[in-house]
């Protein structure tokens, strides 16, 4: 190579640095949008969740009702031990008298799958007046139990029952939505939890802050109206 080809290729060299310096830009500044956004969002969630979380029942105001989010069951239709932990919960608070009626929100949109009887079952096994027990067979996604919690049910306020890495999240979308709302922890046991499980719980926080905070669509599915006021066995889907 000659003196003036390595001349020419160096000069070459030095015209696309420019170049690449503006195509990492154009990608690493709406990368930077992004990530702040979800910064922001996450930090909103959990500041608002938290502040209205009770570490213990005994902090915790007298409310109408308690929402009780569902959670996966076992293939022979029992709760699993994250739902089963949420049921005792409930179970105390109702005991306790801090909640009156108990609103069972879960998974239930197929024959196959039912999370809201399995929780209806387990509480009126231990005692819970079937009366007091109300279920919300569409509750799919947080948002979806606290939009049907408000709409369909009438709920304005109540306790929250969850897990507490998810309780924030909870509260935060009730909240927004216009309910008063207090905050019970269910942590009974160690949660197996990996890095997947809290990039997907921050994935959730975001979406619940643009659906809830600002979005604030109808719920999957709506359907009569339901009064937590009234007897809870007007809400059952069930034949035992």
């Amino acid at each position: 190579m000659g003196i003036g080809t390595f001349e020419a290729d160096t000069a070459t060299s030095m015209m696309k640095l420019p170049r690449l310096r503006r195509v990492l830009l154009w990608i690493s500044a709406p990368c930077a949008l992004v990530l702040l956004f979800v910064l922001v969002a996450n930090a909103t969630v959990l500041y608002q969740g938290h502040a209205r979380a009770r570490d213990s029942s005994e902090e915790l105001d007298a409310f109408p009702v308690a929402i009780v989010l569902g959670a996966s069951v076992k293939s022979d239709g029992q709760p699993s031990h994250a739902l089963e932990d949420r049921l005792q919960q409930a179970l105390e608070l109702h005991r306790a008298g801090k909640a009156q009626k108990l609103l069972l929100s879960g998974d239930h949109g197929h024959d196959s799958y039912d999370e809201t009887n399995a929780m209806r079952r387990w509480l009126v096994d231990r005692g819970v007046p079937p009366e007091d027990l109300f279920c919300d067979h569409a509750g799919f996604t947080t948002y979806d139990t606290m939009a049907r919690a408000q709409r369909i049910f009438g709920v304005e306020t109540a306790i929250v029952v969850t897990q507490g890495f998810h309780l924030p999240r909870a509260l935060y979308t009730a909240h927004q939505l216009g309910m008063v709302v207090q905050g019970s922890p269910c942590d009974q046991r160690t949660y197996v939890k990996g890095l997947w499980f809290e990039l997907r719980e921050c994935g959730a926080r975001t979406k619940a802050f643009v659906q809830a905070g600002f979005l604030r669509p109808d719920p999957q599915r709506l359907g009569p109206v339901i009064s937590i006021r009234g007897d809870g066995r007007a809400s059952w889907d069930t034949t035992d």
